[in-house]
């Protein structure tokens, strides 16, 4: 369906692609996968056409069609989400935007004189709407958008004012809707809720097509794929099987040709060795050239290339009391939406608990109230003694300075730390090198994520509170912050959509439902296996 033959791409100075090779084929899931920077959005650009090899071919089947989701959405305003989804299908949706202008004229009293003429054009165009299949078209948008969390108002709305991140899903609504004959997601996990992320996933399975992914979320990647690409020194590497086998395969495959390199180097040492003992004596002359000859001609065994793990070690957090955060009769609303009424909820010292809800329930409020960025209407919300609270939220990252760099931000948090401590501190957190002369007006939304994490887990506080903490996070460093996170002694409240994550730390759960709030003892695992549900009202 797709090929790539011997593709060689140079960016700048950058070797990305030598002579790489890989078949994609019809009815394939195929997860993407390589360290950043290593060329994955590159490949999606020249299977696309959106840029050419500089060497080798791109093929693809004739007459296959091509739909690619990336983290680049472009500008959206002026229509509802509806219509931008249903753009992604063609000549329908500039037929229903034309449908929708005679329904606002039809309604206008001010061109009363026109309307024989408005009513028979809106005729046609109708006639024309309902042969494109226009009406299932768009019953499917709205089936689509409902799955990624859109309320009916806000699929009705103007898409402009929704925020960078719903943008995204309608982008990967567009995509899902036009059902190509080849499917390229870019990151499709970024930006969802854990409800819409489950529904993608179903959706995914039944899909027929051929499916080439990225995804930094290892759960979605291992039920969705049974195929791995890997970028590899400007290689490309195929697995068959999903992403857990792949990193089992890699470290078998690591594991063979270190030893295949250690046996090497002892026997070129003791050929050597044979060597220097005899080069000077006569009567071993033609021994000592033949064994030249021959360790001249040996192909060389390379080491295994290390992949460069870091890990973070937290310091010691100061104890807390017994009684963590208490929130006793709470009320809350926004507006005429009541979110609390009546609320109770205790945190005690060590506990984990993990915030479950569909959109809109109040899982971010609740973190808000506890953290006292929003104040509740009625009802008291306390901290317990010596509790230090950590807490990361999406708006943190606005606050960091612009104008400094990243390890000036790190010197300006932590003025008594080692310049040797803090670059470590940077390199755990993925900023090796030149990295740290950054300016955090250039970083992206994953760079600023992690600077923020990194600052606030240099000096560890013992109750930390955790808004989607792991949105952008590649895989290696969701790892490191996992195994980080396990050893902590303090307490934590979080909201995330990503289960790996959320069954490694949490022992507790708090499920928001319109029937009311449930405690479950136990993590996310348990909760699981309890329910039945992934998340609630979706079940496994």
């Amino acid at each position: 369906m797709i090929r790539l033959d011997n593709i060689s791409k140079q960016n700048g100075h950058q070797i990305v692609f030598i002579e790489a090779s890989a078949a994609l084929n019809r009815g394939e899931k195929i997860g993407l996968v390589g360290p950043n920077g290593a060329g994955k959005t590159t490949l999606f650009r020249l299977i696309t056409g959106r840029e050419q090899p500089d060497e080798g071919q791109v093929s693809t089947d004739r007459g296959i069609t091509i739909g690619y989701f990336s983290q680049d959405v472009g500008e959206m305003s002026g229509r509802s989400a509806v219509a931008e989804a249903m753009d992604g299908a063609g000549p329908v949706s500039e037929v229903a935007a034309e449908l929708k202008e005679l329904e606002a004229a039809m309604a206008d009293p001010d061109r009363a004189d026109e309307m024989e003429e408005i009513i028979k054009r809106y005729g046609e165009v109708q006639a024309r709407f309902e042969e494109l299949g226009g009406y299932a078209l768009e019953g499917r948008a709205r089936e689509v958008l409902a799955g990624l969390s859109f309320t009916q108002e806000m699929m009705d709305g103007d898409v402009g004012a929704l925020s960078g991140g719903w943008k995204m899903r309608v982008a990967l609504a567009r995509i899902l809707l036009m059902r190509p004959d080849a499917m390229l997601l870019d990151e499709p996990s970024n930006h969802l809720d854990l409800e819409s992320l489950i529904w993608l996933e179903d959706f995914l399975q039944n899909y027929e097509g051929l499916l080439l992914m990225t995804s930094h979320d290892r759960e979605f990647m291992n039920r969705i794929v049974k195929k791995i690409v890997e970028i590899d020194a400007g290689s490309l590497n195929t697995y068959s099987g999903n992403h857990e086998f792949y990193e089992q395969q890699r470290a078998l495959n690591e594991k063979q040709q270190q030893a295949q390199f250690e046996r090497q180097q002892a026997m070129l040492a003791k050929e050597m060795k044979f060597i220097e003992r005899f080069k000077a004596r006569a009567s071993h002359a033609a021994q000592v050239q033949s064994r030249v000859k021959q360790i001249a001609k040996i192909e060389r065994v390379e080491p295994p290339k290390r992949r460069q793990a870091v890990s973070f070690e937290f310091q010691p957090a100061p104890r807390s009391g017994e009684d963590v955060a208490s929130l006793k009769g709470v009320h809350k609303r926004y507006g005429s939406r009541v979110i609390y009424e009546g609320l109770d909820f205790h945190i005690r010292r060590r506990e984990r608990w993990c915030v479950l809800g569909v959109n809109g329930a109040g899982k971010s409020t609740l973190l808000k109230l506890v953290t006292g960025s929003a104040s509740p209407d009625a009802g008291a919300v306390n901290l317990g003694a010596s509790v230090k609270m950590g807490y990361f939220a999406q708006h943190a990252m606005d606050l960091l300075d612009g104008e400094r760099t990243v390890f000036e931000e790190l010197e300006y948090a932590f003025p008594q730390a080692g310049t040797g401590s803090l670059r470590t501190l940077a390199g755990c957190f993925g900023f090796s090198g030149d990295d740290v002369e950054k300016r955090c007006r250039v970083l992206s939304g994953g760079e600023k994520a992690r600077l923020v994490m990194a600052k606030m887990l240099y000096d560890p506080p013992n109750f930390l509170v955790l808004d989607e903490p792991t949105n952008h996070l590649d895989i290696a460093t969701k790892e490191m912050l996992i195994e980080a996170l396990s050893s902590y002694e303090g307490s934590m409240l979080l909201v995330s959509h990503d289960r790996r994550f959320l069954a490694a730390l949490t022992n507790r759960v708090l499920e928001l439902t319109p029937d009311g709030v449930h405690s479950y003892g136990g993590g996310y695992t348990e909760y699981v296996e309890r329910t039945g549900q992934e998340a609630p009202g979706l079940h496994r």
